[in-house]
């Protein structure tokens, strides 16, 4: 993939522009950077037109502050889309990147021609959610590695044999971030706004990826909010934790390419 970047309020914005058709927006997870899309980028620019985008403060994107709210990266992130001079395209968020992307379908919900909600969710953080924010925020401030090695192959679904190599990758990516951003990250998530009216009134149909075996999102929350709305429909996968681009690469990238060709 190569990498572009953009300024957007004085930092460094980088991101990837592949291929021709539909333009398919992927955001990445917390922790994560726009690498993990590399074998969807591949595969589905042969047919589309793939965006991948480095959210504030992770990947080769800069720290704008020491708060990232969701309303931050998701105009860090139109401000990428405006550069392409791109209208109406789709949007691919997992988790955190999923968080954006409700924040931006908010902002400018007919610009959307569809939404997948990859291992996210459009409620708020509960008060034992943020509690254990602020107490991983302490522990990286003191030490991130530590963090990052046991919070990784608790993603996967830790009931099966280890991802030994999709966890070396994670790892490496979440090394790579500083811990301005991971923090910064982990308070912007912990004030975002519950956006579970976005789910009731889109205008453009919505597809949830659910893991089973996901640690981070229990599935039962997930597959509620897609009952919620006519625009909703959801695949859940079986004996996959909150990493299905790494656990079930290959039925999580069809499902994707299969959402962008029917609409």
């Amino acid at each position: 993939m190569k990498e572009k970047s953009i300024t957007f309020k004085s930092i460094n914005v980088s991101f990837t522009d592949e291929g021709k058709g539909k333009v398919v927006v992927f955001l990445h997870g917390f922790l994560a950077a726009k690498e993990v899309w590399k074998s969807f980028s591949k595969e589905l620019s042969k047919t589309q037109r793939v965006v991948t985008i480095d959210l504030l403060g992770h990947g080769n994107t800069s720290c704008l502050s020491y708060v990232h709210t969701m309303e931050e990266m998701a105009e860090a992130v139109e401000a990428v889309i405006n550069q392409l001079k791109v209208r109406k395209y789709f949007l691919v968020g997992h988790s955190l990147g999923g968080y954006v992307s409700l924040a931006m379908a908010e902002n400018n919900p007919d610009n959307l021609k569809g939404l997948v909600l990859f291992h996210s969710s459009a409620k708020a953080d509960s008060p034992q959610r943020k509690n254990d924010r602020d107490r991983v925020a302490r522990i990286v401030k003191s030490n991130a590695e530590l963090f990052i090695n046991e919070a990784i192959p608790n993603l996967f679904n830790t009931q099966l044999k280890p991802y030994k190599r999709g966890i070396l990758k994670l790892k490496k990516l979440a090394n790579n971030t500083s811990k301005q951003g991971i923090v910064a990250a982990l308070e912007g998530m912990k004030i975002r706004l519950d956006r579970e009216i976005v789910l009731k009134f889109a205008p453009y149909p919505i597809l949830f990826i659910i893991g089973k075996e996901d640690n981070v999102l229990p599935y039962e929350e997930l597959l509620n909010q897609s009952d919620n709305s006519e625009s909703c429909t959801a695949l859940l996968l079986d004996k996959v934790g909150h990493m299905g681009f790494e656990e079930a690469e290959k039925e999580t990238y069809q499902a994707i390419k299969k959402f962008v060709v029917a609409n």
